[in-house]
Protein backbone atom coordinates (compact mmCIF):
# COMPACT_ATOMS: atom_id res chain seq x y z
CA UNK A 1 0.00 0.00 0.00
CA UNK A 2 1.05 3.57 -0.91
CA UNK A 3 2.05 5.66 2.07
CA UNK A 4 0.62 9.41 1.26
CA UNK A 5 3.70 11.79 1.23
CA UNK A 6 3.58 14.40 3.89
CA UNK A 7 6.12 16.39 2.71
CA UNK A 8 3.35 19.36 1.33
CA UNK A 9 2.45 19.36 5.05
CA UNK A 10 5.28 19.55 6.56
CA UNK A 11 5.81 22.95 4.63
CA UNK A 12 2.50 24.17 5.90
CA UNK A 13 4.40 24.42 9.56
CA UNK A 14 7.02 26.44 8.55
CA UNK A 15 4.91 28.46 6.11
CA UNK A 16 1.98 29.19 9.03
CA UNK A 17 5.16 29.94 11.37
CA UNK A 18 7.00 32.89 8.48
CA UNK A 19 3.18 34.20 7.98
CA UNK A 20 3.17 35.07 12.11
CA UNK A 21 6.40 36.60 12.25
CA UNK A 22 6.01 38.80 9.07
CA UNK A 23 2.43 40.13 10.69
CA UNK A 24 3.77 40.35 14.51
CA UNK A 25 7.13 42.32 12.98
CA UNK A 26 4.65 44.95 11.42
CA UNK A 27 2.66 45.14 14.26
CA UNK A 28 5.38 46.84 16.81
CA UNK A 29 5.80 49.39 13.61
CA UNK A 30 1.72 49.86 13.07
CA UNK A 31 1.49 50.36 16.73
CA UNK A 32 3.95 53.14 17.28
CA UNK A 33 2.15 54.77 14.34
CA UNK A 34 -1.45 54.75 15.95
CA UNK A 35 -0.47 55.24 18.97
CA UNK A 36 0.52 58.97 18.79
CA UNK A 37 -3.64 59.14 17.95
CA UNK A 38 -5.34 56.16 20.30
CA UNK A 39 -4.17 55.58 24.05
CA UNK A 40 -3.75 52.14 24.68
CA UNK A 41 -6.85 50.80 26.40
CA UNK A 42 -8.55 51.47 23.61
CA UNK A 43 -6.35 50.64 20.44
CA UNK A 44 -6.68 47.08 21.83
CA UNK A 45 -9.84 47.34 22.62
CA UNK A 46 -10.47 47.95 18.95
CA UNK A 47 -8.06 45.71 17.55
CA UNK A 48 -9.68 42.86 19.50
CA UNK A 49 -13.44 44.30 18.19
CA UNK A 50 -12.53 43.74 14.41
CA UNK A 51 -10.28 40.75 15.34
CA UNK A 52 -13.53 38.78 16.79
CA UNK A 53 -15.79 39.85 14.47
CA UNK A 54 -13.42 38.75 11.67
CA UNK A 55 -13.22 35.38 13.22
CA UNK A 56 -16.76 34.41 13.94
CA UNK A 57 -17.59 34.05 10.29
CA UNK A 58 -14.69 31.39 10.23
CA UNK A 59 -15.71 29.92 13.60
CA UNK A 60 -19.30 29.30 12.20
CA UNK A 61 -17.93 27.71 8.57
CA UNK A 62 -16.11 25.53 10.82
CA UNK A 63 -18.41 24.45 13.65
CA UNK A 64 -15.78 23.01 16.30
CA UNK A 65 -17.55 22.44 19.46
CA UNK A 66 -16.29 24.83 22.88
CA UNK A 67 -14.14 23.35 25.10
CA UNK A 68 -14.98 21.99 28.24
CA UNK A 69 -13.47 22.31 31.63
CA UNK A 70 -10.32 22.76 32.09
CA UNK A 71 -9.20 23.40 28.57
CA UNK A 72 -11.54 25.61 28.58
CA UNK A 73 -10.09 27.60 31.39
CA UNK A 74 -7.04 27.58 29.77
CA UNK A 75 -8.18 28.96 26.50
CA UNK A 76 -9.71 32.09 28.72
CA UNK A 77 -6.83 32.46 30.71
CA UNK A 78 -4.17 32.99 27.70
CA UNK A 79 -7.32 35.23 26.32
CA UNK A 80 -7.15 37.38 29.44
CA UNK A 81 -2.92 37.17 29.01
CA UNK A 82 -2.33 37.75 25.83
CA UNK A 83 -5.22 39.18 23.97
CA UNK A 84 -5.72 41.56 26.54
CA UNK A 85 -3.34 42.48 29.19
CA UNK A 86 -0.55 41.83 26.88
CA UNK A 87 -2.09 44.10 23.85
CA UNK A 88 -2.63 46.97 26.58
CA UNK A 89 0.59 46.60 27.97
CA UNK A 90 2.47 46.88 24.87
CA UNK A 91 0.34 49.83 23.45
CA UNK A 92 1.55 51.55 26.34
CA UNK A 93 5.51 50.28 26.29
CA UNK A 94 5.34 51.51 22.39
CA UNK A 95 4.55 55.16 23.63
CA UNK A 96 7.85 55.36 25.51
CA UNK A 97 9.72 52.95 22.90
CA UNK A 98 11.02 52.84 19.33
CA UNK A 99 9.46 50.19 17.93
CA UNK A 100 12.79 47.85 17.36
CA UNK A 101 13.71 48.44 20.64
CA UNK A 102 9.76 46.78 21.91
CA UNK A 103 10.10 43.97 19.55
CA UNK A 104 12.84 43.13 21.13
CA UNK A 105 12.11 43.47 24.72
CA UNK A 106 8.88 41.07 23.82
CA UNK A 107 10.86 38.84 22.04
CA UNK A 108 12.83 37.84 25.50
CA UNK A 109 9.82 35.93 25.78
CA UNK A 110 11.34 33.03 23.15
CA UNK A 111 14.53 32.08 25.94
CA UNK A 112 11.63 31.90 28.32
CA UNK A 113 9.68 29.25 26.40
CA UNK A 114 12.17 27.38 25.61
CA UNK A 115 13.91 26.98 28.71
CA UNK A 116 10.05 25.79 30.35
CA UNK A 117 9.12 23.85 27.58
CA UNK A 118 12.00 22.31 27.56
CA UNK A 119 11.89 21.32 31.58
CA UNK A 120 8.04 20.91 32.03
CA UNK A 121 6.74 20.11 28.63
CA UNK A 122 9.35 17.25 27.85
CA UNK A 123 10.71 18.99 24.81
CA UNK A 124 13.94 18.43 26.28
CA UNK A 125 17.12 21.12 24.76
CA UNK A 126 18.36 19.75 21.28
CA UNK A 127 22.14 20.92 20.21
CA UNK A 128 20.69 23.09 17.09
CA UNK A 129 17.91 24.71 19.39
CA UNK A 130 20.29 25.74 21.69
CA UNK A 131 23.04 26.78 19.72
CA UNK A 132 20.77 28.99 17.51
CA UNK A 133 19.12 30.38 20.33
CA UNK A 134 22.02 31.43 21.92
CA UNK A 135 23.07 33.47 18.73
CA UNK A 136 19.95 34.97 18.04
CA UNK A 137 19.84 36.07 21.75
CA UNK A 138 23.57 37.51 20.94
CA UNK A 139 22.02 39.22 17.92
CA UNK A 140 19.15 40.73 19.97
CA UNK A 141 21.63 42.48 22.30
CA UNK A 142 23.81 44.07 19.84
CA UNK A 143 20.31 45.43 18.55
CA UNK A 144 19.91 46.59 22.27
CA UNK A 145 22.91 48.15 22.15
CA UNK A 146 23.04 49.52 18.82
CA UNK A 147 19.03 51.03 19.32
CA UNK A 148 17.56 53.34 16.80
CA UNK A 149 18.80 56.65 16.21
CA UNK A 150 16.38 59.67 17.07
CA UNK A 151 14.56 57.79 19.68
CA UNK A 152 15.12 58.00 23.44
CA UNK A 153 13.92 55.08 25.22
CA UNK A 154 12.83 55.25 29.40
CA UNK A 155 12.61 53.20 32.05
CA UNK A 156 8.76 53.01 32.01
CA UNK A 157 9.10 51.92 28.71
CA UNK A 158 11.34 49.28 28.92
CA UNK A 159 9.77 47.57 32.42
CA UNK A 160 6.25 47.28 30.36
CA UNK A 161 8.19 45.95 27.76
CA UNK A 162 9.71 43.17 29.84
CA UNK A 163 6.30 42.64 31.55
CA UNK A 164 4.81 41.85 28.30
CA UNK A 165 7.39 39.36 27.33
CA UNK A 166 6.35 37.26 30.68
CA UNK A 167 2.97 37.83 29.68
CA UNK A 168 3.75 36.20 26.05
CA UNK A 169 5.60 33.40 27.05
CA UNK A 170 3.44 32.65 29.94
CA UNK A 171 0.60 32.56 26.85
CA UNK A 172 2.42 30.47 24.71
CA UNK A 173 2.96 27.89 27.25
CA UNK A 174 -0.40 27.96 28.26
CA UNK A 175 -1.98 27.87 24.85
CA UNK A 176 0.33 25.20 23.83
CA UNK A 177 -1.03 22.61 26.76
CA UNK A 178 -4.99 23.95 25.88
CA UNK A 179 -4.34 23.17 21.91
CA UNK A 180 -4.36 19.26 22.61
CA UNK A 181 -7.84 19.01 23.41
CA UNK A 182 -9.24 22.16 21.25
CA UNK A 183 -8.67 23.33 17.31
CA UNK A 184 -6.55 25.99 16.30
CA UNK A 185 -9.86 27.97 15.31
CA UNK A 186 -11.75 27.72 18.32
CA UNK A 187 -9.21 28.39 20.37
CA UNK A 188 -8.23 31.44 18.38
CA UNK A 189 -11.20 32.93 18.48
CA UNK A 190 -12.16 32.01 22.11
CA UNK A 191 -9.32 33.92 23.20
CA UNK A 192 -10.26 37.04 21.10
CA UNK A 193 -13.33 37.00 22.63
CA UNK A 194 -12.04 37.13 25.78
CA UNK A 195 -9.76 39.40 25.46
CA UNK A 196 -12.65 41.83 23.78
CA UNK A 197 -15.03 41.10 26.83
CA UNK A 198 -11.72 42.22 29.10
CA UNK A 199 -10.77 45.54 27.09
CA UNK A 200 -14.74 46.42 26.98
CA UNK A 201 -14.66 48.82 29.70
CA UNK A 202 -12.28 50.89 27.20
CA UNK A 203 -14.78 51.02 24.70
CA UNK A 204 -16.54 54.28 25.81
CA UNK A 205 -13.08 56.15 25.15
CA UNK A 206 -11.97 54.12 22.05
CA UNK A 207 -15.41 55.12 19.93
CA UNK A 208 -14.33 58.94 20.95
CA UNK A 209 -10.80 58.66 20.07
CA UNK A 210 -11.58 57.05 16.72
CA UNK A 211 -14.08 59.22 15.73
CA UNK A 212 -11.12 62.00 15.86
CA UNK A 213 -8.06 60.19 14.59
CA UNK A 214 -6.81 60.30 11.14
CA UNK A 215 -7.73 58.24 8.74
CA UNK A 216 -4.72 56.24 8.94
CA UNK A 217 -4.50 55.50 12.87
CA UNK A 218 -8.09 53.83 12.15
CA UNK A 219 -6.56 51.55 9.28
CA UNK A 220 -3.53 50.73 11.18
CA UNK A 221 -5.80 49.30 14.24
CA UNK A 222 -8.39 47.76 11.75
CA UNK A 223 -5.09 46.16 10.36
CA UNK A 224 -3.88 45.21 13.86
CA UNK A 225 -7.44 43.40 13.88
CA UNK A 226 -7.58 41.52 10.56
CA UNK A 227 -3.54 40.98 10.01
CA UNK A 228 -1.29 40.40 13.26
CA UNK A 229 -4.15 39.27 15.37
CA UNK A 230 -6.90 36.85 13.41
CA UNK A 231 -4.79 35.71 10.76
CA UNK A 232 -1.44 35.61 12.74
CA UNK A 233 -2.74 33.69 16.09
CA UNK A 234 -4.79 31.51 13.17
CA UNK A 235 -1.52 30.29 11.48
CA UNK A 236 0.30 30.72 14.96
CA UNK A 237 -2.22 27.95 16.73
CA UNK A 238 -1.91 25.99 13.21
CA UNK A 239 2.14 25.69 13.44
CA UNK A 240 2.20 25.73 17.72
CA UNK A 241 -0.35 22.68 17.51
CA UNK A 242 2.34 20.62 15.10
CA UNK A 243 5.29 21.91 16.70
CA UNK A 244 7.08 22.05 19.70
CA UNK A 245 6.96 25.31 22.02
CA UNK A 246 10.32 25.80 22.00
CA UNK A 247 10.95 25.21 18.60
CA UNK A 248 8.15 27.75 17.24
CA UNK A 249 8.79 30.56 19.84
CA UNK A 250 12.49 30.59 18.57
CA UNK A 251 11.16 31.70 15.36
CA UNK A 252 9.74 34.85 16.37
CA UNK A 253 13.42 35.43 17.42
CA UNK A 254 13.75 36.89 13.73
CA UNK A 255 10.56 39.63 14.57
CA UNK A 256 13.30 42.57 16.35
CA UNK A 257 15.78 42.36 13.00
CA UNK A 258 12.53 42.50 11.19
CA UNK A 259 10.83 45.21 13.00
CA UNK A 260 13.78 47.32 12.65
CA UNK A 261 13.65 46.90 9.20
CA UNK A 262 9.99 47.96 9.01
CA UNK A 263 10.52 50.81 11.59
CA UNK A 264 13.57 52.24 9.43
CA UNK A 265 11.57 52.32 6.28
CA UNK A 266 8.31 53.48 7.51
CA UNK A 267 8.82 55.45 10.91
CA UNK A 268 12.50 56.62 9.66
CA UNK A 269 13.68 55.03 13.09
CA UNK A 270 17.56 54.32 11.92
CA UNK A 271 19.25 51.32 13.17
CA UNK A 272 23.23 51.35 13.89
CA UNK A 273 25.76 49.25 12.53
CA UNK A 274 25.60 47.22 15.82
CA UNK A 275 21.84 46.26 15.17
CA UNK A 276 22.37 45.62 11.34
CA UNK A 277 24.61 42.92 12.85
CA UNK A 278 22.44 42.20 15.62
CA UNK A 279 19.53 41.51 12.77
CA UNK A 280 22.07 39.53 10.74
CA UNK A 281 22.83 37.61 14.04
CA UNK A 282 19.01 36.74 14.80
CA UNK A 283 18.10 35.85 11.90
CA UNK A 284 21.04 33.39 11.28
CA UNK A 285 19.56 31.63 15.02
CA UNK A 286 16.19 31.55 13.64
CA UNK A 287 17.14 29.47 10.38
CA UNK A 288 19.50 27.10 12.84
CA UNK A 289 16.89 26.77 15.38
CA UNK A 290 14.67 25.36 12.45
CA UNK A 291 17.03 22.88 11.19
Amino acid sequence: MQVPDSRPAGYLVPAAAGVTVLMWASSFVVIRAAGTALSPGPMSFIRMLVATAALVPVALYYRRPLPRGRTLVLVLAYGVLWFAAYTVLLNWAEQHLDAGTAALLVNFAPIIVAVFAGLFLSEGFPRARVIGILIAFSGIVLIALGGSGGVTNDRLGVTLGLITAVLYAASVLIQKVALRSVDGVTATWLGCATGLLVTTPFAPQAFTEIAAAPTAAVLGVVYLGIGPTAIAFLTWAYALARSDAGALTATTLAVPAIAIGLSWVFLAEVPTALGFVGGALALLGVAITRR
